[in-house]
C-alpha cells in the first residue's frame, strides 16, 4: 500500500493566520499532490478564510473558539485513511510530511509526532522551550517516556487513531491529551525530527508562556486524576495519614504518660484526618475499577477500526 493509494486529509486549524495560511496550503499541495486540504477557520477576524480558499483549499468553520475544539469538529467531519495535522502558522516543515507518512505505513504507526528543530533563534521561544522540557518529563514521569515533544502541533495519525479518540480539551492542551491518548492505550508512535521556522512577517502567536503552561500543566493533572486514579488518590490519602499520625504522635505519648487527653479539639481533628486518608484510597479503588472498563472501551472503539489500508 502506497500513499497514492490512500486518502490523505490535511487538517489545519486557523485563527487569523491571513498572512501565513496560503503558503501553508501551497507547500503542503506541493509536498502531498493527492492529499485534500480542509481548513477550519475559528472565527477569524482577517481574511483567513478567503486566502486559504483562494490558495485552494477546502475551507469550513468551527464558531466554538479554542484549538480543542476545532480538532475535535475536523475528526469528527473528515473520513480518510491518513490525517495530517498542522498548525496555520507556517512554522512547519511541508516536505516532511511524505517523511512522517511512510514511517506510520511501513511501521505500522498509529501516530507520528514532529519533533521540532528550530532553524533559527525567533522560532522557538525560551519560555516555550522551557515549558515543554518541563512538561514533557512531567508527563513521562507519570505515563511513560515515549515522546521528547509533547507539544508539537505536526502530527500524522492513522484512522485508528483518530476515530477512538474522545477528544476532551478546549483549548492547546490537545497536543497533550493526544499523546496520553497514545500512551494510555501503548499505541504504536514514534518521532521523526522536522525543522521548525520562525513566524512570517505579520503573523502573530496566539499562545502565552505562563497562561498557556499551567492550562496544560493542568490538564496533565486532570488526566492524571482520571487515568492513573489510584495513585492519584492514594498519594493523597497516604499525605493525609501522615499529617495525622504527626498529630496523634503528642497526643498519644502524653495518654500513656499521664492518662488524659489534654488536646480534644487535635485528637478529633487527627481521627477525621485519617478518616478522609481511607476514604481517599477507598476512591481511588473504585475508580481504578471505571478507568479500567473505559480504558477497555477505548480500546475496543479503536479496534473496531481496520488498519490503515484496509477495509
Amino acid at each position: 500500500m502506497t500513499m497514492a493509494d490512500l486518502r490523505i486529509a490535511v487538517l489545519v486549524p486557523c485563527y487569523n493566520e491571513e498572512a501565513a495560511v496560503g503558503t501553508v496550503v501551497a507547500d503542503f499541495r506541493k509536498a502531498l499532490p493527492s492529499a485534500k486540504i480542509f481548513v477550519y477557520d475559528n472565527n477569524s477576524k482577517d481574511r483567513t478564510v478567503a486566502v486559504a480558499r483562494e490558495a485552494g483549499a477546502e475551507v469550513r468553520s468551527e464558531t466554538h473558539q479554542g484549538k480543542g475544539h476545532v480538532v475535535r469538529r475536523m475528526f469528527a467531519d473528515v473520513d480518510a485513511d491518513i490525517y495530517v495535522l498542522v498548525d496555520g502558522d507556517a512554522t512547519y516543515d511541508a516536505p516532511s510530511a511524505p517523511r512522517m507518512i511512510e514511517k506510520l505505513l511501513n511501521e505500522h504507526l498509529d501516530m507520528v509526532v514532529g519533533l521540532r528543530v528550530d532553524q533559527s533563534v525567533a522560532a522557538y521561544r525560551p519560555g516555550h522551550r522551557t515549558g515543554n522540557w518541563m512538561l514533557t518529563n512531567f508527563l513521562s514521569s507519570v505515563f511513560g517516556e515515549a515522546f521528547k515533544d509533547i507539544l508539537s502541533g505536526y502530527r500524522v495519525f492513522s484512522r485508528r487513531f483518530v476515530k477512538s479518540f474522545p477528544v476532551l480539551s478546549d483549548g492547546f492542551e490537545i497536543e497533550t491529551e493526544l499523546s496520553v491518548h497514545a500512551l494510555e492505550l501503548a499505541l504504536p508512535v514514534a518521532e521523526v525530527d522536522t525543522p521548525y521556522y520562525a513566524r512570517p512577517e505579520g503573523s502573530f502567536s496566539k499562545l502565552n508562556t505562563w497562561r498557556d503552561g499551567f492550562r496544560i500543566l493542568g490538564t496533565i493533572l486532570k488526566l492524571y486524576r482520571s487515568e492513573k486514579p489510584l495513585r492519584f488518590f492514594s498519594a493523597i490519602g497516604i499525605f493525609l495519614a501522615l499529617v495525622s499520625i504527626g498529630l496523634a504522635i503528642p497526643i498519644i505519648i502524653t495518654f500513656l504518660e499521664e492518662g488524659i487527653v489534654p488536646r480534644l479539639p487535635t485528637a478529633v481533628l487527627s481521627m477525621g484526618l485519617m478518616i478522609l486518608a481511607v476514604l481517599s484510597v477507598s476512591s481511588g479503588l473504585v475508580l481504578d475499577t471505571v478507568t479500567r472498563g473505559r480504558r477497555e472501551m477505548k480500546l475496543l472503539a479503536y479496534l473496531s477500526q481496520p488498519p490503515v489500508g484496509k477495509t
